[in-house]
């Protein structure tokens, strides 16, 4: 099996003339944390978009694993174990923290949100979900309905409900994105237990964030590739502190 678990060749998304996304060729990793950072209107979001089958490509191809997942649907890519965070995760604000987790686990077993099915048999998912909760440090949470988090902690009910899909590849779109700095330092600790046993690719403005975590860094800018290697690498590109460093808030 390839020592990379997603690439994409010659990765293009055109709207109507503007090109968002060009020519990008991306190598992911296996077992490694990736981040895809740039400034503002860099195409990071779009190519995230691309990876994650909420956008069509105008040219290029997406494998994963070994597979052409170019043409196949988001929740066809899910069940490969390509998830991406905050975007498939079921978080229902009413439900609690512990209801919440539970209905993640039927979902990722096959079955369909059964609210109607009894307590009893419900029941046999709170183990898994108890030991999903502990490691987002949310035991002592679990009978908090979700709307009631912080919202910190609410970042970390949502990965611990896409946690729940069980996903080899898991891609976090600006996880720590609006939190203070309390928040950031919890859910950068987080996102360092969950990646020892999966690959995770992240888009984030956070560069505290990026150093700490990211084993490789791709630097898109104008939406092509600028640069590429470890943080000391892309820290010290003339271009790449031209295009992002420089930039205040990028």
């Amino acid at each position: 099996m390839s020592g990379f678990i997603l690439e994409t060749e010659g990765l293009t998304k055109e709207f109507r003339g503007f090109v968002a996304v060009k020519n990008v060729s991306l190598k992911v990793r296996r077992g490694s944390t990736h981040a895809l950072i740039g400034p503002n209107g860099a195409g990071k979001t779009t190519c995230f978009n691309l990876l994650t089958k909420f956008l069509p490509p105008s040219a290029g191809r997406i494998v994963y694993n070994g597979r052409d997942i170019t043409r196949e649907k988001p929740s066809s890519i899910a069940r490969l174990g390509l998830v991406r965070s905050f975007q498939i995760s079921a978080v229902f604000p009413h439900l609690s923290v512990l209801e919440n987790v539970r209905i993640a686990l039927q979902r990722q077993r096959g079955f369909s949100f059964d609210f109607w099915r009894a307590e009893g048999v419900l029941a046999e998912y709170n183990d898994r979900a108890a030991e999903l909760l502990e490691a987002v440090g949310l035991q002592e949470y679990v009978a908090h309905t979700a709307a009631e988090l912080p919202y910190g902690r609410k970042r970390a009910l949502e990965l611990a409900t896409t946690l729940a899909l069980d996903p080899a590849m898991l891609l976090l779109d600006e996880p720590t994105a609006g939190m203070g700095h309390e928040d950031v330092g919890r859910i950068m600790e987080l996102i360092g237990r969950v990646a020892k046993d999966r690959t995770v690719l992240m888009v984030e403005h956070n560069m505290t964030v990026v150093s700490t975590l990211a084993h490789t860094i791709t630097v898109l800018a104008r939406g092509e590739v600028l640069a590429e290697g470890d943080y000391a690498t892309v820290s010290k590109n003339p271009d790449v502190i031209q295009a992002y460093m420089g930039t205040a808030n990028a």
